[in-house]
C-alpha cells in the first residue's frame, strides 16, 4: 500500500498494525538507502542543524536550507513518505505566513509538514491544513524550545505536565494533524498519549509503546563522533569505516601508488606524433 497522509492516519498498534518506521535523511544518498531499507517515512529535520551543518541546536537553519535539503532527498524519488521540518520562526508570527512557508517545503517536494507544539500553535496547523497540506505533531522536548526549556531535558516528568501534553495532542488532533511525534518523556508518558489518541504516535526517546519510532539518520549509523543520547541505538559505527578509507586513499596518493596504470586512459596514437 502507497503511504499517505490519511493512510498514515489510521496506523495504530492496538489495531493490529506493524510499528511505523521513520529516519531522518537530509540528501539523495541518504534518502535513496533509507528507501532501500524500507523505511516508512523519511523526516527532512530541522535537525540537519546538528548533525550536517554543524551548530549546536536546530535554531540556525533556515526555511531556504531547508527546502534545498527537501529537494535533494526529493530527487531520489523514495516510496516513503517525506515529511519536511518547519524551522523557527516560520510559523510562529501568524497562520499566513505559517501556510506560505509550509507551502514553500510542499513545493520543494515533501507530501507533509512538520511543526513542534501543542494548542499554541493551533491557529497555524488550522491554516495549514486550510491549504491542504497535511501537518504531522511533534510534542515533548521539541528542540527549538531549547533556549526555554534551559536545555533538551527531559519533559513531561510530573502530573501536571502529563496531563497538559495529552491535552495538547487532543487540540492537534482535532485540528486534524495526522500523526504525533512525542520525544524525550518517560516511557509512561509515551503509552498514555499513544492510547489518548486515535492518530499514530512517532516516539523518539517516548518509551517501546508509541505506534512507531524515528531516529536521526546520523545517529544510528554512527556518524556524528559524538556520544548518542540515551534514546539512541546505533545499529552501525560507519564513521571509523570512512576514516579508514579515506586513509587509505591519501597513503595511496603520497605513495604514488594511486591511480595505476588500470586507473588512467590510454594514450591515443595520435598523440604521439
Amino acid at each position: 500500500m502507497t503511504l499517505s497522509a490519511p493512510v498514515i492516519r489510521t496506523r495504530k498498534r492496538r489495531h493490529g498494525d506493524a510499528p511505523l518506521v521513520m529516519v531522518t535523511a537530509y540528501d539523495e544518498p541518504g534518502a535513496r538507502f533509507a528507501d532501500a531499507a524500507g523505511v516508512d517515512m523519511i523526516l527532512v529535520g530541522d535537525s540537519v542543524a546538528n548533525v550536517v551543518l554543524g551548530h549546536a541546536d536546530t535554531l540556525h537553519v533556515t526555511l531556504e536550507e531547508m527546502c534545498h535539503h527537501v529537494r535533494a532527498v526529493a530527487a531520489a524519488s523514495p516510496r516513503a513518505f517525506i515529511v519536511a521540518d518547519m524551522p523557527w520562526l516560520t510559523y510562529h508570527l501568524g497562520p499566513h505566513e505559517a501556510a506560505r512557508n509550509a507551502g514553500a517545503l510542499i513545493r520543494a517536494g515533501a507530501q507533509s509538514v512538520k511543526l513542534e507544539g501543542g494548542r499554541v500553535r493551533q491557529q497555524a496547523v488550522r491554516a495549514i491544513l486550510d491549504a491542504e497540506i497535511p501537518v504531522m505533531g511533534h510534542l515533548g522536548l521539541t528542540p527549538q524550545s531549547v533556549l526555554a526549556f534551559g536545555g533538551f531535558k527531559v519533559q513531561a516528568k510530573t502530573h501536571e505536565a502529563a496531563e497538559m501534553l495529552i491535552k495538547d495532542a487532543a487540540v492537534l488532533q482535532d485540528e486534524g494533524v495526522f500523526a504525533m511525534v512525542v520525544e524525550g518523556v518517560p516511557s509512561l508518558v509515551g503509552s498514555l498519549v499513544t492510547e489518548a489518541l486515535e492518530i499514530p504516535t512517532i516516539g523518539i526517546g517516548a518509551g517501546p509503546d508509541t505506534d512507531g519510532q524515528v531516529l536521526v539518520y546520523h545517529d544510528l549509523l554512527g556518524l556524528t563522533g559524538k556520544t548518542p543520547a540515551k534514546f539512541v541505538r546505533s545499529y552501525a559505527d560507519v564513521g571509523p569505516v570512512i576514516v579508514d578509507a579515506l586513509s587509505r586513499f591519501a597513503a595511496d596518493v603520497r605513495s604514488g601508488a594511486f591511480p595505476n596504470a588500470s586507473e588512467a586512459y590510454a594514450n591515443p596514437d595520435d598523440l604521439h606524433r
